[in-house]
């Protein structure tokens, strides 16, 4: 499988600023110890299920099943940077449309925290999405071209996105909130 780099299937970033402040998040221990019921809590109906493992070689994966607009997304985000104010995961995706079939894209999730005004923090949620050459054998089999899977895709994944950033934010900022009180 190759992934297309060069063609851009979605790209969406949302932010949401959260009254907490940013020495206090840390974005890698709340992926990486993210309860299931949680990651549910954060688009639900969407988030299906979530957890944690890691790749051969050690590298922290966070997998996630959830529903992108009428299609089953199973993700396999292998850590490429993981600190407390920047993730960046990468995924190959296995997708299942509402026709059938299965196909797969490349998602990149990039999950940050700046230092904003008023001891507070913005949270930006970054998704951005490449077809691979099985997607774009996928798309022709089925009859739609890539400007029409882009154009789904993109509307599809940009409102999935603009609904879990704010709780994502918040449940970040919980996180960061039970264990400064813990300390």
């Amino acid at each position: 499988m190759k992934i297309l780099t060069e063609k851009l299937l979605s790209k969406s970033a949302y932010s949401h600023e959260i009254d907490i402040p940013f020495e206090a998040i840390n974005i890698a221990d709340w992926l990486f110890n993210l309860p299931e019921a949680e990651y549910q809590r954060c688009c639900s109906p969407d988030h299906i299920a979530a957890g944690t493992t890691s790749t051969d070689d050690g590298r922290r994966m966070s997998i996630n099943v959830e529903m992108i607009g009428t299609s089953l997304v199973v993700q396999h985000y292998v850590a490429e940077e993981a600190t407390a104010s920047y993730c960046r995961m990468n995924s190959i995706s296995d997708v299942f449309p509402p026709s059938g079939g299965r196909t797969q894209v490349n998602v990149i999730w990039e999950l940050i925290a700046e230092p904003i005004e008023g001891n507070r923090t913005r949270y930006t949620n970054r998704v951005t999405c490449h077809p691979t050459d099985v997607f774009m054998r996928f798309i022709e089999d089925h009859g739609q071209t890539f400007e029409q899977a882009a154009e789904a895709r993109q509307a599809a994944g940009g409102d999935h996105n603009s609904r879990e950033t704010p709780l994502f934010a918040e449940s970040i900022a919980r996180k960061a909130r039970v264990k400064a009180a813990a300390e």
